[in-house]
């Protein structure tokens, strides 16, 4: 397999290598990454590191994850909405509550399951068994656009972008009350809730830098509608930054407190709109839009807009 090469910017200085790494690799376990950091697959200007080595901006890093063994997920006939597809990837549009790889407790009916389907041998094995194809995520719960990569080749390539930070994302949502700010950005730290390792939490303990830019599109009575684009892309790390400024999401059960009329949500109101990027293969920058899907609308109408 050939390396995934990543010149290292400032955003990253004195991180270490195994730390980095589960950036571009968000889907693989600390533990695999380390494994192959010591096995020699990861090069710091030519050189092997230990899994210890601290980045300095201007390293080149040359990676190759360890080879995986066959898959052993079942393909299902599950349709898709597909928005783009071609030899190297496709840009599917995930509706919400499905799963997109399996874990426990959601070893079928996820997106990894219909892919397998759909292109059974074609998917970069790059994240491994459970996640082929798999460039980033999105919650459940969380409806919306997301890349998949066809190859190892495109995955590598889609993968420097997401680490560059110029891979394009940006969601919709509706939060309860109205920000100090209509406009703004929010920087803070995002790691394992101290509490409650099933949640994240902004933390300066075993956390990444994490920044979320959000600007005011309509306010209502008790809540804000918003624009969203994610700088950086820590596991739920709008629902995190929004509880946060104490502006939960509507509907998020984990980080927040719905009431009755946002239980109808069956989760945090979230859409990711938009994603723009390089094509690996034609260097061509490709942008694509998903509209608000019908639970975001409903809930939308049942608002009052704020005089």
């Amino acid at each position: 397999m050939n390396p995934i090469e990543v010149l290292i910017d400032h955003d990253y200085e004195g991180e270490r290598v195994d730390k980095y790494l589960s950036v571009i690799f968000p889907d693989s376990s600390r533990a695999a990454l380390q494994k192959a950091v010591e096995a020699g697959n990861a090069l710091i200007n030519g050189k092997p590191v230990a899994k210890n080595y601290r980045l300095r901006a201007g390293d080149r890093l040359s990676f190759s994850p360890l080879a995986v063994r066959p898959l052993d997920v079942t393909p299902e006939n599950i349709p898709l909405d597909i928005a783009y597809e071609d030899n190297d990837l496709l840009v599917v549009n995930k509706p919400k509550g499905m799963v997109v790889h399996p874990a426990p407790g959601n070893y079928d009916g996820t997106l990894v399951n219909a892919l397998l389907y759909h292109c059974p041998d074609s998917l970069s094995d790059i994240n491994g068994v459970l996640r082929p194809g798999i460039v980033h995520r999105i919650d459940k719960d969380t409806s919306g656009l997301l890349i998949v990569a066809k190859n190892d080749f495109a995955h590598r390539a889609l993968a420097s972008q997401i680490a560059e930070h110029s891979f394009k994302r940006e969601y919709r949502a509706i939060v309860t009350g109205h920000l100090k700010e209509d406009s703004g950005t929010v920087i803070a730290p995002i790691g394992r809730n101290p509490n409650d390792r099933k949640k994240m939490a902004v933390t300066d303990k075993n956390s990444k830098n994490a920044v979320t830019h959000y600007e005011t599109i309509e306010k209502y009575v008790g809540y804000s509608y918003l624009k969203l684009r994610l700088e950086t892309g820590r596991t739920h790390q709008i629902r995190v930054h929004m509880a946060y400024l104490g502006h939960p999401l509507a509907g998020d059960t984990v980080y927040g407190h719905p009431p009755k009329n946002e239980l109808s949500l069956g989760g945090q109101c979230l859409h990711a709109g938009l994603i723009g990027f390089v094509h690996p293969r034609t260097n061509e920058y490709m942008e694509f839009q998903s509209p608000l899907p019908d639970y975001f609308t409903k809930f939308q109408r049942s608002l009052t807009l704020e005089d």
